[in-house]
């Protein structure tokens, strides 16, 4: 194995792997970085078994072959290497490389490739197309940021640990929620075929993807058996999916809420931030009183002190009371983008809904308010 590259081109392709890369020290391959050259050019490969990440490097395959090499190692070293000047990378008899750089010169000891674990072929199976799905990068991130805050953390709550992607047709449903909160968002993505799926994808695999979208080009999803992989530009992520009965998540959005207000985002973000700071370990929920044509939400912590906000708004019902952890709220209202929301709510004990344009809704659970 032979190759020519930058140290630009070369570290764009390990920041791309680097998360994939296992931290636990069962397989000390897992450690490892795979580096390849082939007619197809220089790739990079890492996996903890759970998620893959391969990325294509620009530059010269001079001489075809694979060793994997200590991640965290063989990233310092690249980090350190002069800008400006070719970097040349080939393996040397063994299971080791040698890199050079001006007159930089390093020998990293690796591992053979055939203990690394072999990322699946989602192109062909059974010489059979396998199901596929392009969406717009663009269309995809804002999908994710409007409901990732909502995945459960809870392992023991594992099918929660994740987005449930809804495909039908030209329509793509994601939906997260941790038991507490519920967020949806449903979209008409583009040249989405005639796929008729729902997959559970992890939430490391969605932190990976969100992490490499841009707002240009499309990404392209293949699926197969318990697996999925996505493909963004020069970069294939691939990951198990989790398997398991996502809830029915249809039967807690209420149909209709007795009250609905429409609230300025960035003036109702920014009160709910405010209150929010005299919170604490103890005492996490602000209070919300509505009366004629004024939102008032107040924080009273007797450890701490007191915080008050008033909103103006238009609001003809009777005086109402409500309390919320306002992270959930802040959580969802840092990410819309719509200047307005629709703030609906039928009693104090009943989720609340936070809905913007026709295809997002966010439900949210009160909490007791003394």
């Amino acid at each position: 194995m032979k190759l020519q590259t930058t140290k630009e081109n070369l570290l764009k392709g390990i920041q791309a792997v680097q998360n994939a890369v296992s931290t636990k020290n069962t397989l000390p391959i897992l450690s490892h970085i795979l580096l390849e050259t082939h007619k197809d050019g220089i790739r990079l490969t890492a996996t903890d078994l759970e998620i893959g990440v391969s990325a294509k490097v620009a530059g010269e395959a001079q001489e075809d072959g694979a060793i994997t090499v200590p991640a965290r190692k063989f990233s310092e070293i690249v980090k350190e290497l002069p800008a400006g000047v070719p970097i040349q990378i080939q393996v040397k008899k063994g299971q080791s490389i040698s890199i050079e750089a001006g007159k930089s010169f390093f020998k990293l000891n690796g591992l053979l490739k055939d203990d690394f674990p072999q990322l699946p072929d989602f192109q062909t199976q059974g010489g059979k197309n396998i199901e596929s799905v392009k969406i717009p990068q663009k269309n995809l991130k804002n999908m994710i940021q409007l409901t990732q805050f909502a995945m459960s953390h809870d392992e023991s709550r594992y099918v929660l640990n994740g987005l449930l992607f809804s495909f039908r047709g030209k329509v793509l449903k994601m939906v997260a929620t941790d038991g507490r909160r519920l967020a949806i968002i449903e979209k008409h993505v583009l040249d989405s075929g005639n796929v008729s799926r729902d997959v559970i994808v992890p939430m490391k695999t969605i932190q990976e993807l969100n992490r490499n979208l841009t707002d240009s080009g499309d990404v392209l999803f293949f699926f197969k058996e318990n697996q999925v992989q996505a493909v963004i530009d020069s970069i294939q992520i691939t990951s198990r999916l989790i398997e398991g009965e996502y809830p029915n998540y249809e039967q807690v959005i209420p149909k209709k809420t007795k009250e609905e207000l429409k609230l300025n985002t960035q003036d109702f973000l920014q009160a709910t931030r405010r209150a929010s700071i005299l919170t604490s370990q103890d005492s996490q929920s602000i209070k919300i009183n509505l009366i004629k044509d004024r939102m008032i939400i107040t924080k009273n912590s007797p450890d701490l002190g007191e915080a008050r906000e008033e909103l103006e708004i238009d609001y003809k019902g009777t005086d109402f009371t409500i309390g919320f952890n306002p992270s959930f709220l802040i959580d969802v209202l840092k990410n819309l983008s719509d200047d307005a929301v629709q703030f609906g709510f039928s009693d104090p004990e009943k989720p609340a809904v936070i809905r913007s344009g026709d295809d997002y809704t966010y439900i949210v659970l009160p909490m007791q308010v003394n």
